[in-house]
């Protein structure tokens, strides 16, 4: 069996032994939007929960609008002319409308990457800024929330006139799906806010997962911070595997991510009747799996479908290598996940990004995860606690041999981007 993994930019062709496929999980059948543009137009003109966006627009000082990071293929080249001729046509002037990065975390993104992110027209036309998490000075300490995270926002969008956020709604490892509130924390949140959210108390709940969102304390803190800091509309797109748009939902924070989160239910979600003994799987491509810090969410997309004691197999470009300097040093610092997980559970010890360690270290108490990469060498990967294999046939060849001719193998072509889960696929895909 021939399959086609998203790897990269160009994705990576594999042979993988038929008989013990069990099935290629991955979106059903769903036509996209014949006419996005069309489409936006209309969502902007009948938003769900609130008055157009032209009418919210009028009278308004200034405007911010915040995109994704390089990170999230969202079509902001499509999304942005229509949503900033609007603004214009309101009576904002175009110098008072600022674009504003949600890099969270990250690092900024500058020069060819705007280009890439948001189109040469946009890029040369408009005023695009980076959230800076790290730089405290530039936020507004907006009180605490309901489970006491402290709320520091990036001030130049706590302090606009009209405040817009963009994206993507897609299945995410610990808010259950991204979009809506979630453009604000983490997108816009502080260093200070972001390493209570995603702390321990918050990543360790079980329904902290893929997919799920009632009861989920990540998905109901941002949600409670995102209304804290406020929002006039959003505008959300769904995507398919080619990441041709097949939904645009635009409005009220709340009530068009929730519109947006029934119908990706809708196309995401494919289950198996039990685990796999093999899950073959990959970082989503470009531009997700650029690290091996962004790559992990590919191993835990696919921990419900992979048997106690089973294998999951990563493909993934890491191009941009390991992540950032605090990611890496982790690994310096804790010579197994069992010591970095006594520490972070201690709460005695803090490190940027140990969150995503987290996430792979619950992984792990399930699964051994083999990595196939061109970005990273062997000696690298064997000190990330995941085991190197030179293709994905031959990580395949050598966990057959362990579990036998009965084994079998479940792929995930799309890796994070599927809402993998066993049973019917009805309601949260749950491990």
């Amino acid at each position: 069996m021939r399959i086609h993994l998203e790897y990269g930019r160009h994705g990576l062709e594999v042979d993988l032994p038929d008989r013990h496929v069990v099935k290629c999980l991955q979106y059903p059948p769903t036509a996209p939007l014949g006419d996005p543009a069309a489409a936006l137009a209309e969502r902007l003109a009948h938003p769900t929960g609130t008055p157009s966006l032209l009418e919210l627009a009028r009278g308004r000082r200034n405007a911010c609008v915040v995109i994704c990071d390089i990170t999230r293929p969202v079509p902001n080249e499509l999304l942005l002319p229509p949503l900033l001729a609007t603004l214009e046509a309101a009576g904002i002037p175009r110098e008072e409308i600022l674009i504003l990065v949600a890099t969270g975390l990250h690092r900024p993104n500058e020069g060819d990457e705007l280009v890439e992110m948001v189109g040469r027209f946009v890029a040369a036309n408009y005023r695009i800024e980076n959230h800076h998490g790290r730089e405290l000075a530039e936020h507004t300490y907006l009180g605490e929330s309901p489970r006491g995270v402290p709320i520091w926002i990036d001030s130049r969008y706590v302090q606009a006139d009209l405040k817009i956020t963009t994206g993507l709604i897609e299945p995410h490892l610990m808010a259950g799906f991204s979009g809506g509130r979630k453009l604000i924390c983490p997108g816009l949140a502080a260093l200070e806010t972001i390493k209570v959210w995603h702390g321990p108390d918050f990543l360790e709940h079980p329904n902290a997962r893929s997919g799920c969102l009632h009861g989920n304390p990540v998905h109901e803190e941002n949600t409670a911070i995102a209304r804290r800091a406020g929002g006039d509309f959003i505008v959300n797109v769904v995507l398919d595997a080619q990441r041709r748009i097949l939904s645009v939902v635009a409005g009220d924070m709340e009530a068009a991510f929730h519109e947006g989160v029934e119908f990706v239910r809708k196309v995401v979600v494919d289950t198996l009747p039990a685990p796999a003994d093999i899950v073959v799987t990959s970082g989503a491509g470009y531009p997700l799996d650029t690290t091996f810090y962004q790559s992990i969410k590919g191993m835990v997309g696919a921990m419900p479908v992979v048997k106690q004691g089973g294998t999951i197999i990563l493909a993934a470009s890491m191009t941009e290598g390991i992540g950032g300097p605090e990611f890496q040093q982790i690994f310096r610092d804790n010579a197994t996940l069992d010591i970095f997980m006594e520490r972070l559970l201690s709460k005695r010890h803090f490190t940027l990004d140990q969150w995503q360690l987290e996430e792979m270290a619950k992984v792990c108490r399930r699964a051994k995860i083999k990595v196939v990469t061109d970005g990273l060498p062997p000696d690298v990967l064997r000190g990330l606690f995941v085991e190197p294999a030179a293709s994905v046939e031959a990580a395949v060849a050598a966990s057959l041999a362990e579990y036998g001719p009965q084994a079998t193998i479940a792929i995930i072509p799309k890796g994070p981007y599927v809402l993998a889960g066993v049973g019917d696929g009805q309601g949260d895909a749950s491990p």
